[in-house]
């Protein structure tokens, strides 16, 4: 920018120069002017032309330049603008990569606390590959989307708590489940049983939890409100329910 303007600073002074010279000639003119003289002031006319196009395009081109950097600079700001906006929103809830670690609720006993603790440091030191299956969290889309009667007074925050609480039962169940049964101790042998038991051929390669699963293994309370939750998830293709033999399975999608 600077370079530019030392050119334009030299092209004006150049032709202020040009003028002056001409304006001498015209002054002279009251005398009587040697056929030698006229010819030159042409000259200088003509060359005074030139310099006038040439300047006439490159203060176009320095125009067509301005308005590009206001282009640039407009785009830049909405870009700002909307990343200030998903810094100001960012959800309480982010689909993560990896499940999230198991809790240790008030629900499980000390000897289920331990056994799911050694299962954990068992999987670790053998360097078991074990895939559970986890429910992705509602978008705030996906929120805005369903219909408000069936959301009531459920916030957004309360529903994708609902969501980390069935991967945390959903991750707890099923590293017991594949795990060898000579490696679990009698507590989760009792509780792999029980999750077997509750297997059809519906469920089959299918991942779900009942409503004892979560009383074990979080502390989601079965109210009105969680069944609200649990309409939603339905409404948004995260669970289905598969119901048989007075249990009701929510299976993931």
């Amino acid at each position: 920018m600077t370079t530019k303007m030392s050119e334009m600073e030299s092209i004006n002074h150049h032709i202020n120069g040009r003028i002056s010279s001409i304006q001498r000639v015209l002054d002279l003119s009251v005398a009587e002017v040697p056929q030698t003289k006229m010819k030159k002031l042409g000259q200088e006319l003509f060359a005074l032309e030139s310099l006038l196009e040439e300047f006439e395009k490159h203060v176009g081109r320095q125009k067509d330049e301005l308005n590009s950097l206001k282009e640039l600079e407009e785009l830049f700001q909405n870009d700002l603008e909307g990343l200030q906006h998903l810094k100001d929103n960012i959800p309480a809830h982010i689909v993560k990569n990896k499940c999230p670690e198991i809790e240790k609720e008030p629900s499980t006993n000390q000897g289920q606390a331990a056994d799911l603790e050694l299962i954990k440091h068992e999987v670790v030191k053998n360097n078991t590959k074990c895939y559970v299956k986890e429910m992705d969290f509602i978008t705030v889309d996906e929120f805005e989307r369903i219909p408000q009667y069936m959301k009531g007074r459920v916030s957004y925050e309360q529903i994708n708590a609902a969501v980390q609480n069935i991967n945390t039962a959903v991750e707890a169940k099923y590293t017991i489940v594949h795990q060898p049964v000579k490696t679990l101790k009698n507590n989760a042998r009792k509780l792999r049983q029980r999750f077997k038991n509750q297997e059809t051929k519906e469920t089959k390669g299918q991942y779900f939890v009942v409503e004892e699963d979560l009383r074990e293994f979080t502390q989601m309370k079965f109210d009105k409100r969680l069944q609200s939750i649990f309409s939603m998830l339905r409404h948004c293709q995260r669970i289905r329910e598969l119901r048989g033999g007075g249990t009701t399975r929510y299976m993931l999608v």
